[in-house]
């Protein structure tokens, strides 16, 4: 019997919303509320295109040409994006992951990454998708080092939410007080810096109009939770994400060398920078045994 390229398809469902995940990467491929998109889809028998609703597991965003010094030894990842020369989003986002547990609105995903010749480390790893019919979509992502050494470690996702309509006519506001700059290869060129007076600055929510965004952001505000926020609005939409305080970096990408362009809005927490591995700037150190959780979600507001 033919099944889907994305292996297993986990569908929840919890009053107005539903939700795709697959078995490939434990990735999100679908979200609606009230039976429109909340973040951009794709087939079942399709890979995810530009990232999609993929999990950036052990690494988010790029490691500058695959290579990093990590113990004492240097370590060479897989160039995943050869067009810039970097390996890009981790090790986990094509690899089947099991349901360990499974609910009508809600699935518990596992994945155990064995070490390789760039990533020398072993870890568990387990991504519970949770709906709720007032709250929305509630993604908890956990590490565990079941190896025998210390390991680096980060993670992040990558979905690209939409109102229905370009992002270019959409409002789009982040509480964040400074950005990152990047060269043309997309690491990072220099520290961070202040947002304001800049096409950066997202924090009253302006229109996004031609503003062309590929930077990670930090300095993120938060409300009484510890969440920082995202919020995208056009027309009589809005979807708000969240991110817990695991994320201080939210990366934000205007979609605009995807197949479909400007589409929606790409939106990234990340537990640290891009280019951590070679920079060492906001890695974990999972000790043996040790484990790290980080949780986010996304809802549509009414």
């Amino acid at each position: 019997m033919s099944e889907s390229i994305t292996g297993e398809q986990y569908a929840l469902a919890a009053g107005p919303y539903q939700a795709v995940v697959t078995e490939a990467g434990a990735g999100l491929r679908e979200l609606t509320h009230d039976g429109r998109p909340v973040v951009l889809s794709y087939g079942a028998d399709e890979p995810a295109p530009a990232a999609f609703g993929q999990l950036l597991i052990p690494w988010p965003n790029r490691v500058d040409r695959g290579r990093y010094e990590y113990g004492g030894a240097a370590h060479q990842l897989d160039v995943s994006e050869p067009e810039r020369d970097c390996a890009i989003h981790g090790l986990v986002r094509w690899a089947p992951w099991r349901a360990a547990e499974q609910h009508p609105d809600r699935v518990r995903l596992a994945h155990r990454l064995l070490g390789s010749a760039g990533y020398p480390f072993r870890l568990d790893l387990a991504a519970e998708y949770v709906l709720d019919a007032a709250d929305g979509l509630r993604v908890r992502v956990t590490a565990r080092n079941t190896g025998t050494e210390p390991a680096p470690y980060g993670h992040g996702t990558h979905p690209y939410l939409t109102v229905g309509q370009p992002i270019d006519s959409c409002a789009v506001t982040l509480g964040a007080d400074r950005y990152l700059p990047v060269d043309a290869r997309k690491i990072p060129s220099g520290p961070s810096l202040d947002v304001t007076g800049t096409k950066y600055d997202l924090r009253q929510g302006p229109l996004l109009s031609d503003r062309r965004i590929d930077n990670a952001f930090t300095d993120l505000n938060r409300d009484g939770d510890g969440r920082a926020w995202v919020v995208l609005s056009g027309g009589s939409r809005t979807v708000r994400f969240w991110a817990d305080e695991t994320h201080p970096w939210m990366e934000i990408y205007t979609a605009d060398d995807t197949p479909h362009p400007r589409a929606g809005l790409g939106v990234e927490p990340m537990t640290c920078p891009p280019n951590a591995f070679a920079s060492g700037e906001g890695v974990t150190v999972l000790e043996p045994g040790a484990e790290v959780t980080g949780s986010w979600g996304i809802e549509a507001v009414t």
